[in-house]
């Protein structure tokens, strides 16, 4: 059924994807983005503002400068360096930053009532990994009860990826016609991707699987490294 939605962009490739869809199958009231000082902010949310106008969808940013001030990540400007590696590696631990999502999801909510919208869109899919608490199915799933609960519209989380890998999602935003080349991934924020750190790594690959030209400039196209062991780190979800 059409319902009037919000969906969360950060200007990556999932999002982007995920705004596509949701405008194919529902009424877009906004395209909602966060700045909340990771290294990459400034790589992203134009390209969230851009795909955004693409669609005719207003687009929104809400300042989050407290995570930076306070909080500990190697995501942040104010942490340290990206690890390079495959992006399940137990290093990349170090760029989680504590409660991100169910930070920016309960604001998501009360923006979304306050648009009169019953759902909100979230480009959770099935790669997304365990080593990000607030990215697993429980989580997921108390807070989408939470959501529903505790707003007046009883606003559904929806997750329309959940069921699908990253190289599914870019498979999908090509036949959405989605400009991937004005999507960004990597977490290093330069001027282009580095082609290295996790991100790049899982950006080049879903590209690869999907069997869809990457039109993605990189510092580095050395060989993907391979995945690590089960036994290293554990898949889930965002």
């Amino acid at each position: 059924m059409k319902k009037k939605v919000i969906v969360l962009v950060s200007g990556g490739m999932d999002s982007v994807t995920a705004l596509y869809d949701a405008a194919q199958q529902h009424e877009v009231v906004a395209g909602l983005s966060f700045d909340y000082g990771s290294k990459h902010n400034h790589k992203e949310l134009p390209e969230a503002a851009y795909q955004c106008a693409k669609l005719s969808v207003p687009h929104k940013i809400i300042e989050l400068d407290f995570i930076a001030d306070s909080f500990k990540s190697d995501l942040l400007k104010t942490g340290g360096a990206i690890p390079d590696g495959h992006y399940e590696e137990a290093t990349m631990k170090a760029t989680v930053v504590p409660f991100r999502n169910g930070i920016m999801l309960a604001i998501a909510a009360g923006f979304a009532e306050s648009c009169d919208a019953s759902g909100l869109v979230i480009a959770a899919h099935a790669g997304d990994h365990a080593i990000y608490p607030d990215c697993r199915e429980n989580f997921m799933q108390a807070m989408s009860q939470a959501i529903r609960l505790g707003t007046y519209l009883g606003i559904e989380l929806m997750r329309p990826f959940i069921a699908l890998n990253k190289a599914e999602i870019v498979s999908r935003g090509n036949k959405l016609g989605v400009e991937f080349a004005r999507t960004w991934s990597c977490y290093k924020g330069g001027d282009i991707h580095c082609g290295s750190c996790g991100t790049c790594i899982e950006r080049r690959e879903a590209f690869m699987l999907a069997g869809v030209p990457d039109p993605t400039a990189y510092l580095s196209t050395d060989p993907l490294p391979p995945k690590p062991r089960k036994s290293q780190a554990a898949s889930s979800i965002l």
